[in-house]
């Protein structure tokens, strides 16, 4: 089994398994119900020493780093990242100690809420999340004129998110997908969500995610609202929708991407599933196949971040324009199996891999991405509050 086709679940399965208790009861996501601390950049002064101190602390998920087969004194080879250390002069320590978004927020939130360091300069948080923490405060503005190569290739999709339009504070590390799979060998194909959730021959053979977000980014749609803008009503008139459905039989369950296991057996016959997951499945099984709904993706990224007190922002600046480098872009996107953020890797992959060229769940299209949206940034109360009630709609 080649890296490209390594499975990256665990990743992902880590990432979606935000939950209630995850979010914090009270709706505050902080120990003894404390509303966590706002910050500003007057308020809490960061120090950049990066002329003088050539380091680097850097904190990723678990599998999301392209990896070497070989191994040097028992340690696992990182190619781009031993090829930026070269280059660069800068020493990277590089720690897969993000878990779970809400988990490292748990680690971090007290220093960084009391304007302390983390110990971390830059750190890899998804959307909902980079938001939150932005919001609060706690991450340091960039500077655009030190990462170019960011301007010059990120996707025009990804260029102005509601919670950071002109991406001061955020860099995509990766983005993905959320759609449709199914098993053709055990059905026949399913081409949108009003299918998965009421075609009689489906009933009782299909998952959807125990991610708030992602489900419910297809229940506003199907009740013909924004997941981008929407308010209090069109949330209830959507979580109804999915209440309805889950009182028909329809589901068999909520799950993270346990689903994988289940759809490559034909256990279950189609699910939601991450773009991600499906590459990773039909390298071997060919009987899976990723739908775009006619409802409609759900696209997500997890994006880089220089927290406040954070000492070595221009070597993290450094580290984000060399990735926005094509051809390390697309080495990158080879081995991790999501969508690329850089424009020019497509060109750069027909030399790094051409097989992977015109895979869709890599390199989207213009037509593909028109059909994405994000789920609408919330704060904290809100978000508690919200994730309450999805746990007691899917029963957990």
């Amino acid at each position: 089994m080649s890296p490209r086709h390594q499975p990256v679940v665990g990743r992902r399965a880590v990432l979606k398994g935000m939950s209630l208790s995850a979010l914090g009861l009270g709706g505050v996501l902080t120990g003894c119900g404390i509303p966590a601390a706002k910050q500003s950049a007057g308020d809490c002064i960061s120090t950049d020493e990066s002329a003088q101190q050539k380091t680097l602390n850097f904190s990723n998920w678990p599998s999301y780093m392209d990896e070497s087969d070989e191994k040097v004194n028992g340690k696992t080879v990182l190619p781009t990242l031993e090829d930026f250390q070269t280059q660069s002069g800068i020493k990277v320590t590089y720690t897969t100690d993000v878990n779970d978004n809400a988990e490292f927020y748990a680690k971090v939130r007290d220093q960084l809420g009391s304007c302390q360091s983390c110990g971390r300069d830059i750190f890899v948080l998804t959307d909902w999340m980079a938001a939150r923490m932005i919001g609060l405060g706690w991450i340091q503005k960039l500077d655009h004129a030190k990462i170019p190569n960011v301007d010059q290739q990120l996707l025009a999709k990804l260029k102005a998110p509601s919670w950071d339009p002109n991406r001061d504070y955020s860099v995509p590390w990766q983005s993905g997908l959320t759609g449709i799979a199914y098993n053709a060998k055990v059905t026949k194909p399913v081409g949108s969500f009003t299918d998965l959730l009421t075609r009689e021959d489906l009933k009782g053979r299909i998952t959807l995610l125990s991610e708030m977000p992602d489900t419910m980014s297809f229940m506003l749609k199907l009740v013909g609202a924004d997941p981008e803008k929407f308010n209090d009503a069109e949330w209830s008139k959507a979580l109804q929708k999915l209440e309805d459905v889950v009182s028909t039989g329809q589901i068999r369950r909520f799950t993270g991407n346990d689903y994988v296991q289940d759809l490559n057996a034909g256990n279950i016959a189609a699910c939601e599933a991450w773009s991600g997951d499906v590459i990773a499945m039909q390298a071997d099984n060919p009987d899976i196949k990723f739908v775009v709904p006619e409802e409609g993706l759900n696209l997500w990224s997890d994006n880089m971040l220089v927290p406040n007190k954070a000492t070595h922002k221009g070597n993290a600046e450094k580290l984000m324009n060399y990735y926005y480098e094509p051809e390390v872009a697309a080495t990158l996107a080879d081995w991790v199996n999501y969508i690329c953020p850089v424009t020019g890797a497509k060109k750069a992959m027909e030399t790094v891999d051409p097989d992977v060229v015109d895979d869709p769940l890599i390199f989207p299209d213009e037509a593909m991405l028109a059909k994405t949206s994000a789920f609408m940034p919330l704060d904290t109360a809100k978000a508690a509050l919200y994730e309450t009630d999805f746990n007691l709609a899917i029963g957990g």
